[in-house]
């Protein structure tokens, strides 16, 4: 969670994380890595090793391994270091590191980040001060943001709600094109709050953040 400028809260919720990961999978369970050892790499006397479509070809030295590699014109790799003896492939490695590479850029991609943003009003906020801050709910929803929204009560005012939830009503149909009412105004404490967030399918629109006054 960061501080952003006019008191703005940001909440950062990771989603997806599955898909934040990219596994690269081989036959037989065993997990191939990007950093895995090959060719001349590997330093064992012997291997059990595995053909190009996943075929068990046995236990054989690290010398035929090799040699098996260079006449398929594939690299010999490394895919299970703790095994006795150490599980080698017969693999084309650069082809798996572009697969590879190509799976996490997708992940990326797909890797999905929810962004809340908070404000805070006063249940008897002056009409200068409701329109900026409904300028900012605006600014952010357009930009596919969520907004958390707080009504802060003082004092007596803890004894009348309804003034919160007034507050929370009359904002929800003002942006009522931009953001709907995901989470409905719930009394916390000395504050009440009600989250919006942009209506599904809409396009995030990015807008610069307004110039701080001189």
């Amino acid at each position: 969670m960061t501080a952003c400028r006019s008191g703005v809260r940001v909440i950062r919720a990771q989603g997806s994380a599955a898909a934040g990961r990219a596994r690269a999978s081989s036959h037989g369970g065993n997990h191939i890595s990007v950093e895995s050892r090959i060719n001349d790499r590997i330093r064992v006397p012997e291997v059990r090793l595995v053909g190009p479509e996943g075929e068990q070809i046995g236990i054989v030295a690290i010398a035929e391994a090799m040699r098996l590699a260079q006449e398929a014109d594939l690299d010999l790799v490394e895919v299970a270091p703790t095994a006795r003896p150490p599980v080698c492939k017969l693999m084309d490695y650069g082809k798996f590191k572009y697969e590879s590479d190509q799976k996490r850029r997708e992940a990326r991609k797909n890797q999905v980040q929810t962004v809340i943003k908070e404000m805070k009003l006063r249940p008897k906020i002056d009409p200068h001060d409701y329109e900026t801050k409904k300028g900012h709910v605006v600014r952010f929803l357009r930009a596919g943001d969520k907004v958390k929204i707080t009504i802060m009560f003082r004092g007596r005012e803890q004894s009348r709600p309804e003034l919160g939830i007034r507050l929370l009503q009359r904002l929800s149909t003002d942006v009522a094109d931009l953001g709907y009412v995901e989470a409905q105004p719930k009394q916390d404490g000395r504050n009440m709050t009600m989250v919006m967030a942009p209506h599904k399918g809409s396009r995030p629109q990015r807008v610069p953040e307004p110039a701080a006054r001189a």
